[in-house]
């Protein structure tokens, strides 16, 4: 077999991988995960929870995973336009969040703009229904992305960790706010 060969069957390889991560990196352009949580406390305690971002340290997954996570709330708490900041990871991690809808007891809606690892802006929109004793929330997550940025979504499998941090996001939420 002949080095042009070798060449040409490796530059195949690549080509045909590259096309296959590029046809599903086009399905990860918009990233959308939706969850819900039946949590066994009023519905407005757990509109506060959410809404009220002082709050958020008692059922963040980030900073259950990092513990030493530098964070700070900016302008009027619990009021659209009140911001989330922080910085973790060592300073590998930065970024905020910013209250943009709020509903009375019912609706809650962030965007997060996040500086490192990488550059995103996904929203987070909480909807939240009380159910006799218990109220029922659901989440959704949405990031949009260029296709070069949802290769490497696809490459890494990013989507399933998206979907593991916010399941765990939503079961602090439910043991904060039932505490």
């Amino acid at each position: 077999m002949g080095i042009k060969m070798i060449i040409g069957i490796v530059s195949g390889v690549i080509l045909l991988f590259l096309a296959f991560g590029f046809y599903n990196a086009a399905k990860l352009k918009t990233i959308e995960i939706t969850r819900s949580v039946s949590i066994q406390a009023p519905q407005k305690r757990v509109y506060e929870m959410i809404s009220q971002l002082n709050n958020y340290p008692k059922w963040s997954p980030f900073l259950a995973e990092d513990p030493t996570q530098k964070y700070a709330v900016k302008g009027d708490d619990g009021t659209v336009g009140a911001q989330y900041h922080w910085e973790g990871n060592k300073g590998k991690d930065l970024g905020h969040q910013e209250i943009e809808r709020l509903e009375a007891n019912s609706f809650v809606g962030i965007r997060v703009y996040i500086q490192k690892p990488f550059n995103a802006k996904p929203t987070f929109d909480y909807s939240i229904k009380g159910k006799g004793n218990s109220t029922e929330v659901i989440q959704k997550f949405v990031l949009q992305s260029g296709l070069a940025d949802a290769f490497f979504l696809w490459l890494f499998g990013v989507k399933k960790e998206m979907e593991n941090i916010n399941e765990q996001g939503l079961a602090l939420l439910k043991k904060a706010s039932e505490s």
